[in-house]
């Protein structure tokens, strides 16, 4: 579905979800620091604001389950058609944790790519970057749908 603004801009939107792996540092005494990974899924929207032919604001919002605790990745790509068919996307992603951490927003990196099966789906992939030292970094695996 594509909508013009001021008869310029088109805009898209969509939802996607899939697969996400989490991995968070845990300190051991005398080891230093070892990897726990929690496997969950994630789901939600996106829009995509076109600014050039190859170059797209999309920000997103998913609502991510893992285990016992969830929270929502808020990111704003940068998003390039490198290919055809073949994006990269990089921006900042605002992080809220229901019930995991005292400091519950966060503010992380993201980095992905996607390739469009069709102009209508297209299967992604992320790794989210935590800056501070209990942030949990990801890794989002999942298909996107432009409705």
């Amino acid at each position: 579905m594509f909508l013009t603004i001021n008869g310029q801009s088109q805009v898209e939107f969509g939802v996607k979800g899939g697969l996400n792996l989490t991995f968070f540092r845990t300190s051991q005494e005398e080891f230093g620091f070892s990897p726990e990974t929690f496997t969950g899924f994630y789901g939600g929207g996106f829009a995509g604001f076109n600014v050039e032919d190859d170059f797209t604001i999309q920000p997103e919002i998913l609502y991510i389950v893992l285990n016992d605790f969830n929270f929502v990745n808020a990111p704003v790509y940068a998003k390039y058609e490198v290919a055809q068919k073949v994006s990269f996307l990089v921006g900042p992603s605002i992080n809220y944790f229901f019930e995991f951490f005292s400091n519950k927003l966060k503010v992380r990196a993201d980095i992905a790519t996607s390739y469009n099966i069709t102009p209508e789906f297209d299967v992604h992939m992320k790794y989210t970057l935590g800056f501070q030292e209990v942030t949990p970094n990801g890794l989002f695996i999942g298909l996107g749908w432009k409705i």
